[in-house]
Order: structure tokens, then sequence, then C-alpha cells
């Protein structure tokens, strides 16, 4: 049994987010220089660059990659071998968050109450998704959520008579239907099957993948190809000007579900697909 601190795990957190909001994944980065490349809509190639110059100005000076630097969202996978002593896990993930917001001067987004308005001040609580696994290390995840996209995201329960392609023509109707909102070009993240949450909880998790990484089923791997086809076909463009470059990727995530149901979920993500990880 390995004995964890979780104070270990406070500044982790509070790392994770100072990076994640100063510095894209080189996967993002290298998506977005290579829509530059390939875009030929003369004013779609002028706003990628200017995303690709933000995202270089970005690291250069260690201010924020944008303005809305997101709720906290925070995965974490922790072993089941590991004792944790100190705070309670959940205090630790808030202090850090509270840290990195306050020591970064990140926007402080978040209200006490979805109806009162009531600005925390420190951008916590932060939402956390925790997952027992196998081993005698934790595994925390950093995904600063901006709600330009979080608002353009969607969910349906379909029947199960509904076929591959009504869900194809959901997934491009929710992105078509979003337009600029969600500062295109997207990241896309499609959970199916499971209960009405756990279609949602896919989707999301499915923006955590690296944009050059396919579903490993085949079937699912060929659908995420057929969607980015489609969704640079609808002309929506960066920022919604107009273009081919739509969404920078797709992952589709899946879920075993019950017979009479086929929940799907769309989580949308902007150009800005930050998220940060580290293992302690």
């Amino acid at each position: 049994m390995r004995i964890l601190d979780t104070r270990e795990i406070e500044e982790a957190v509070c790392r994770l987010f100072l990076k994640a909001n100063r510095y894209l994944p080189m996967d993002v980065k290298k998506a977005l220089q290579t829509a530059h490349v390939k875009e030929e809509n003369p004013r779609a190639k002028v706003l990628l660059s200017q995303l690709c110059e933000n995202f270089a100005i970005a690291e250069e000076t260690g201010l924020p990659i944008c303005q809305d630097t997101g709720m906290a969202v925070v995965f974490i996978d922790l072993g089941q071998e590991v004792s944790l002593t100190g705070d309670l896990l959940e205090t630790a993930v808030n202090k850090g968050v509270r840290r990195a917001y306050e020591e970064g001067y990140l926007r402080k987004s978040v209200v006490a109450d979805p109806l009162l308005r009531e600005n925390t001040g420190d951008n916590t609580p932060a939402v956390i998704y925790l997952r027992l696994v196998e081993g005698s290390q934790v595994r925390i995840v950093a995904a600063p959520k901006g709600f330009g996209s979080e608002n353009m995201s969607t969910l349906h329960m379909f029947t199960p008579a509904a076929t591959k392609q009504d869900i194809l023509d959901f997934v491009v109707n929710t992105v078509k239907n979003a337009g600029g909102n969600p500062c295109p070009p997207v990241t896309v993240g499609v959970g199916i099957g499971g209960t009405m949450e756990m279609a949602a909880l896919l989707a999301k998790r499915a923006l955590l993948r690296p944009l050059d990484q396919r579903h490993p089923h085949p079937f699912y791997a060929e659908m995420e190809e057929e969607l980015l086809c489609l969704l640079a076909e609808t002309g929506v463009g960066p920022q919604g000007m107009g273009g081919r470059a739509t969404a920078l990727g797709a992952a589709i995530e899946t879920y075993p579900t019950h017979i009479a149901g086929l929940p799907v979920a769309v989580n949308m993500g902007c150009h800005a697909a930050r998220h940060a990880e580290e293992t302690v």
C-alpha cells in the first residue's frame, strides 16, 4: 500500500490548471497549424493564422490562451493501492484550483448558485470525476471548460431503432446550429450508450483523447472519419465565418446500454481544446 499526502494532489492540480490555460497540447497545436495550411478560404485562412499566433503569444508570455479560463473540470484515476492522508481529496483538488486561479490571475467564472449567481471569487468548486483503477498511482487530468462551447452541447435519447446515419445527422446538426458560438474549429466529443448522464460523461471524456487517435473498434473509427468529413462540408469554418476547417477532431466513446434505449450526447470543445495531465 502506498501512502500519499493529498498535498501532492493539490500541488499537481495547481500546476496543471496553470499549464492548461497557457499551453495548448501538442496535438491541438499541430491540428490548428495543419488546418491553416490546408484551408483554401482566404478569410478562414487569416482567422486560423490569428489563432496560431494567439497560442504562440500565450506560450511566450504566460498569459491565458483565452479570457474564458473555464470551469475547472478534474478527472482523477485513483489506484486502489493508494491510501490518501491529509485533506479530503475534494478539498485538496479545490485548494489546487483556488491557488492556480489566484496565482495565475486567471478569470474566476464560477457562481455559487445557478440561479442566485453570486461569484465564489476563486473559481471553485471544481467538477470532479473519480475512478478507482488498478495500481499505486494517481492520474490527474485538468480540463478548464469554457462555456461558449459547453453551452452548445446537447443530449438526445434515441430509440434503439435509430441508425448510424441518424446519429451522424444529430451530431452534424448540433455543430451547424452552434455556428460560431463555440469558437470553431471545434473538437467534438460524442458519447453513445449507458444512461443519460453516462452518455454526457463519455462525450466529455472523448474530448481528452489525442486528436490523431481513432477509436480502437474499426466501426467507430470509420464513423469518426466520416463525421470529420461531414463537418468539413458544413461550411461553418473558423469562428463561423466560412471555410472547411469546422472541426479539428471528432471522438466517439461508447458504453453498454439498456435494450430499450440509445442515449447520445455531444460535448463541444472550442479550438483551444485545453487539458493537461500528470501522474503522482
